[in-house]
């Protein structure tokens, strides 16, 4: 497993140096082409494969992905940014924990360095091939000046239902209650504390055998703010274990502060599987 993530990140660092280089005049080059796609993508898309909610259909034993990203310039702009993701699951019987970490790093000569890590650790189990129970605390951390939170996090439970589980479309909702706390960037906006509700919806549709999209939704309802993370992505089989993954991030909250409401986040990832 260790080798195999240190050739991902060769290919990840073969790239990076590709942005410091100028391409020559009148010559068009695929490492260019793939550096511009880098360079418009952000840190913070979470990477993600056929894993749905629930163990129906996985293997017992350990199964992930990891995917990295990452950019430094030198010269007239000194910028790193460095992207990391992580989704490891661990099935036994009709028990499944699922582990998914997303880290972003972005440092400049205009302004301060800035960090953020998403997280998301569940516990399921099968009651029967459709329906299955839940535990789960999801999360985030950010420290850029102009985000609303500093840290946000739910812990929740429930049920969820597999309304598709075929090897060409899968489906599965899951929604229950549970308590939101969340520290806010302006300290004259005080702190979150609060019972919360969150519902999520996990789709993917293969359109062909290296190709296939996936749609991840969760919206979490509290009396101060009801935020919606909307993850649609389109993911390219390469090899057996190497992928391509293009995704748009959506984060909408209704009661944003002094932010903006909405933010688009565009993401271009280099996804390794493991099993």
């Amino acid at each position: 497993m260790t080798k195999n993530v240190f050739i991902v990140a060769a290919i990840a660092a073969i790239v990076t140096t590709s942005a410091s280089a100028q391409t020559l005049i009148g010559r068009d080059t695929v490492a260019g082409d793939l550096n511009e796609d880098l360079v418009e993508a952000i840190e913070d898309d979470a990477e993600r494969e056929l894993d749905r909610f629930g163990n129906e259909g996985r293997p017992d034993g350990f199964a992930g992905s990891v995917a990295l990203r990452g950019i430094v310039q030198s010269g007239n702009t000194d910028a790193t940014n460095i992207g990391i993701g992580s989704d490891m699951n661990y099935v036994f019987g009709p028990n499944g924990i699922e582990l998914q970490l997303n880290y972003a790093f972005s440092d400049d000569d205009d302004s301060a360095s800035e960090e953020s890590l998403f997280y998301g650790l569940e516990y399921t189990r099968d009651l029967t091939p459709q329906f299955f129970g839940f535990a789960k605390v999801q999360g985030s951390a950010d420290s850029a000046t102009d985000a609303q939170y500093e840290t946000d996090t739910f812990v929740s439970f429930g049920a969820g239902y597999r309304v598709f589980n075929d090897a060409n479309r899968q489906w599965s909702v899951q929604a229950g209650p549970g308590y939101r706390f969340a520290e806010l960037n302006d300290i004259g906006d005080g702190d979150v504390d609060e019972g919360a509700f969150g519902v999520s919806s996990d789709y993917a549709q293969k359109l062909t055998e290296t190709v296939f999209l996936t749609n991840d939704t969760d919206a979490i309802w509290s009396e101060s703010d009801t935020v919606v993370f909307n993850d649609l992505a389109m993911n390219v089989a390469m090899t057996n274990t190497l992928a391509l993954r293009t995704s748009i991030l959506t984060e909408f909250h209704t009661e944003p502060g002094t932010a903006e409401d909405t933010d688009n986040t565009l993401g271009v990832s280099l996804v390794y599987s493991y099993n």
